[in-house]
């Protein structure tokens, strides 16, 4: 049976929900932006343009705001794009309305502190079985998204025939999606690397030179993976765009909110005033206690993601931290390496 897909609907009109309705937008697709801002939605349908979260980079025409999540439901598929610690409310407020067979196409890069559950079984939990579930990831600044520069990515999704017609509906020559069927991975891969561009902005910060952040990059990639397999997901999918291409792209630049977080704490900034700065969500932030808290529920030693947990949410200092994990046994290098 032909899955057809024509209408889009985006939940969260930040920066990265408002790229991918733009990118939704040049696929072709009629495209619904749900904003949680009234005024939001209302500069948008004025100007074509997300002066809020996305100044200066114009929206695509096919691109509607709207604060109804209904009028979201209702189309063919749903991308999820809100923060990660506020998207059980939003799929709860959904399911009131959600159609059977909709696919809910999962955008939201995390780990939900409180459970310690994965996006996608958030939305297993509030949307049931009638959402068919997918996963969009890989290394994507929203600016440059927005702006049609060329990007790939991963979309994960069990259902092959559903994966395709969401990759057919989404992707452009320069959006290219390539296809997944590992949900755990994908999302794994786009959590954890969160927390380690945390780390990668602290050890830039530092001016710990750029030896030191490769080292951490590699050995990252090394609890991305084992945390991955451990929970049920493929290495292999985390050798690919959702994480050794996001980890890569996250942990390079400036562009990154959790990066430049990470280089502010580096320089001896208070996180408190970090943040007090900001308007956007640098998703690490809330994620390195939840993934430090999986890591250690499923016997994985993840010391560098532990080390960020400790530093945001346990005060330690970062010198000392960093020399203990310096201090650390050096163990053997490969695919049955277990930590160090």
């Amino acid at each position: 049976m032909t899955i057809k897909i024509e209408t889009i609907g985006v939940v969260g009109a930040g920066a990265w929900g408002s790229a991918l309705a733009s990118a939704a937008g040049r696929a072709g697709r009629s495209v619904v932006l749900q904003a949680h801002e009234p005024e939001v939605a209302e500069v948008i349908n004025a100007v074509h343009e997300n002066l809020l979260f996305l100044p200066g980079v114009p929206l695509d025409p096919n691109v509607r705001a709207t604060t109804d999540l209904s009028e979201v439901a209702a189309c063919d598929a749903v991308l999820l794009v809100t923060p990660a610690q506020f998207l059980r409310a939003v799929t709860t407020e959904m399911a009131k309305f959600w159609r059977p067979g909709v696919p809910a196409v999962i955008c939201s890069k995390g780990i939900e502190l409180k459970s310690g559950a994965l996006m996608s079984e958030v939305v297993a939990d509030t949307l049931g079985a009638v959402a068919p579930l997918a996963v969009l990831s890989g290394p994507t600044f929203a600016r440059e998204v927005a702006e049609g520069l060329p990007t790939a990515v991963t979309l994960a999704c069990p259902n092959a025939a559903l994966g395709k017609a969401l990759a057919d509906a989404l992707g452009t020559p320069r959006f290219r999606i390539y296809r997944s069927h590992d949900l755990i991975g994908a999302e794994i891969g786009g959590a954890v690397k969160n927390v380690l561009a945390i780390a990668c902005g602290i050890v830039e910060g530092r001016d710990m030179g750029d030896n030191a952040r490769a080292a951490l990059i590699t050995r990252g990639l090394s609890e991305i993976v084992r945390i991955a397999v451990a929970k049920g997901g493929e290495a292999e999918t985390v050798s690919g765009l959702a994480g050794l291409g996001d980890l890569t792209l996250t942990c390079n630049a400036m562009q990154s909110r959790n990066f430049s977080l990470g280089v502010a704490l580096g320089e001896g900034a208070s996180l408190s005033d970090v943040l007090s700065e900001r308007r956007s969500v640098a998703e690490g932030v809330h994620s390195a206690a939840a993934v430090s808290a999986l890591a250690k529920s499923l016997g994985v030693d993840a010391p560098i993601c532990a080390a960020v947990d400790k530093i945001l949410n346990g005060n330690a200092d970062i010198d000392a931290t960093i020399i203990d994990l310096m201090a650390r046994p050096v163990g053997p290098e490969g695919r049955r390496d277990d930590g160090g």
